[in-house]
């Protein structure tokens, strides 16, 4: 049996899972919320509360997976990118793992798992994965790309972000209108309440199947200076239909380049991944592109949709097939693309 042990510190949640022969038996995380009063996640605090619950997380993974360490078979762990300090967290502490237990190391790419998280298998007779080559939409706080993915290594950026990402236009919005952090699903969740046609906000003209959010963003701030000059309370009077209508428009921006891509490919196997595929007007835009061009769709359950070590593990496990494992000398990296 191949019992892989995934590890993922890449910004402020500190997880550990387990997986057996592609079968996922615990996944574990645990949250920060030290940063909700700042708005966005502190490096520095992050880093910290890695050492605490490190540990700690591992040690339930492994118990609730019913796997002692020496029947572990290698450690995966995220490499990059995300925040360096966390990062050394894992990474660390998977070198000492690995050392003791004499095991060998997987080095796994943070975006590359939140695609392969459509290969997470809760039991040996899940048998709904997708089909190569797919397309999958990976939108998360820091990245929006559209990926073409052939294989579970061989992975194609089509498109990508050239400024924000669709997370971070969530996020910093939503910080305008005084909503919390984090911004999405605060924003979704108003969405929800409102009128997403009341506001109509410019959508950017980006060629090819690359995206832009700094517009919107900017945009959406000078809207909501010009209304409040009138109305110093049109936020709290509108903030229902502000979410709807600004959630509609992140969305229409992400699906004319992922329909414009499956259409130039003729690629109708579409997949979606990160932490914004959580968000239930993405989720509801897939259905019906769904019934109205044809698309098999494949939509990550919300566990598998933010930062996780699922998705590491399943990651792990595949570069174990394939002989891949890192030496004692890897180093973290903050950024890279898939």
């Amino acid at each position: 049996m191949i019992n892989i042990l995934g590890i993922e510190s890449s910004c402020d949640d500190t997880a550990a899972a387990v997986i057996q022969d592609g079968v996922l038996l615990s996944n574990i995380i645990s949250s920060q919320k030290v940063h909700e009063s700042y708005g966005g996640v502190v490096p520095e605090l992050a880093s910290r509360a890695h050492q605490q619950n490190i540990i700690p997380v591992v040690d339930e993974a492994l118990k609730k997976a019913g796997i002692a360490r020496r029947d572990l078979t290698a450690i995966a762990f995220t490499r990059g990118p995300g925040l360096m300090g966390s990062l050394l967290v894992g990474t660390s502490f998977a070198k000492g793992l690995s050392t003791a237990l004499n095991i060998p190391m997987i080095d796994v790419n943070h975006l590359q798992a939140h695609v392969l998280a459509h290969f997470i298998k809760e039991d040996k007779d899940d048998q709904n994965q997708p089909s190569f080559p797919f397309l999958c939409l990976l939108v998360s706080g820091g990245n929006s790309q559209i990926i073409v993915v052939k294989s579970h290594k061989e992975m194609e950026i089509i498109g990508q972000t050239i400024d924000d990402a669709a997370g971070e236009a969530f996020d910093k919005c939503a910080k305008v209108m005084g909503l919390g952090y984090p911004g999405g699903p605060i924003v979704n969740k108003l969405a929800n309440l409102g009128d997403p046609n009341k506001f109509k906000f410019n959508k950017p003209h980006i060629q090819g199947y690359n995206y832009s959010f700094s517009g919107l963003k900017t945009s959406f701030l000078y809207f909501l200076r010009d209304e409040l000059k009138n109305d110093s309370d049109f936020i709290d009077n509108n903030k229902e239909d502000l979410c709807a209508s600004l959630q509609k428009t992140i969305i229409d921006i992400l699906m004319d380049k992922l329909r414009k891509a499956s259409k130039d490919l003729n690629i109708k196997e579409v997949a979606v991944a990160g932490g914004v595929s959580a968000n239930s007007g993405l989720r509801d835009a897939f259905e019906d592109h769904a019934q109205r061009f044809g698309w098999k769709i494949h939509i990550p359950k919300f566990g598998y949709t933010t930062d996780n070590a699922a998705m590491v593990a399943i990651s792990g496990h595949y570069k174990y097939l394939d002989n891949e494992f890192c030496s004692m000398d890897a180093a973290p990296f903050a950024r890279v693309t898939v």
